[in-house]
């Protein structure tokens, strides 16, 4: 089973934030509001550039 873990991930706008990897809900930009994050039920599909993985 995959282990749950965080990520920094870099939006465009250049804004960086840590996520869930298993987030259940949209995780929006903190700055320009746009998604980051879609939920899919298991792992959230990464809509940003991961930069660093947190285990």
């Amino acid at each position: 089973m995959a282990k749950s873990k965080f990520l920094k991930v870099k939006c465009k706008c250049g804004n960086e934030q840590l996520v869930f990897n298993k987030a259940s809900t949209e995780v929006k930009c903190l700055k320009c509001k746009k998604p980051l994050t879609k939920p899919t039920g298991g792992k959230t599909e990464i809509l940003a550039e991961v930069i660093e993985n947190y285990e």
